[in-house]
């Protein structure tokens, strides 16, 4: 049986968006191993109930089925161990974990208010209403509200980047010398970013710029060939 990503789309399903199905799929290639997408929109609910959750990314491989980034990323480590190694031991791995949460507590919390709106833009209709109700739902302000000043505001989610920044000024990767799923856990909220929007988070003198650029870079440019929504 062919292995199957399941992976959050926009109105063009060839625009996946989504930072953690970007995570998994930087894991998927980590390892070598392939994994046919499967498109999926925010309300197609029902495509997942056999996972018995309603979230992407989801993996199946084979009788296997595995939701949540962080659990396909242990259950690639486990099964597949002759593989390169996502993290490298314990040690490693709880790095990751952490690095995994602050990029789900600092990082694409910063982004989102900046990018919401053009979130909302990318998708089909249906999606559209639903995004929109339930994201204003969630904070309380209209889409073009939460995105307001974000040129000026954009400064203090950079600044927010210090400890990536830090780090980047004395090692390639978040991981040392060479990626692990440290560096995968942060490059999918950037891929998210790059897919759905052309608003620059980053400055180019900014050592987390020229980390992205070697994360595009990785595995014959797949990152970096992936499709964004028009200028």
């Amino acid at each position: 049986m062919t292995r199957q990503l399941f992976e959050l789309v926009g109105a063009d399903p060839e625009i996946r968006f989504s930072p953690y199905s970007w995570r998994a799929r930087m894991a998927l290639l980590h390892k070598g191993i392939d994994a046919k997408s499967r498109p999926w929109r925010f309300t197609e609910k029902e495509a997942l109930a056999f996972s018995g959750q309603d979230k992407v990314p989801v993996l199946v491989d084979g009788d296997t089925v595995v939701s949540d980034s962080w659990q396909i990323a242990l259950y690639l480590e486990r099964a597949y161990p002759d593989a390169p190694a996502l993290f490298g031991g314990a040690q490693g791995e709880a790095m990751a974990r952490f690095i995994a949460h602050w990029c789900d507590g600092v990082m694409l919390p910063g982004m989102i208010t900046l990018l919401v709106h053009d979130i909302w833009r990318c998708l089909d209709p249906q999606s559209q209403a639903y995004f929109r109700e339930s994201r204003e739902k969630r904070f309380g302000r209209k889409l073009e509200d939460i995105v307001a000043g974000r040129e000026e505001r954009v400064d203090t989610f950079r600044k927010a980047l210090r400890p990536m920044r830090m780090t980047l000024a004395e090692y390639p990767y978040l991981a040392g010398e060479a990626p692990g799923y440290a560096d995968y856990a942060a490059f999918g909220g950037f891929m998210w970013a790059r897919c759905i929007s052309h608003f620059e988070l980053l400055e180019p003198d900014d050592p987390v710029h020229a980390w992205r650029e070697r994360m595009l870079d990785l595995y014959y440019g797949y990152a970096r060939k992936a499709k964004r929504v028009a200028a």
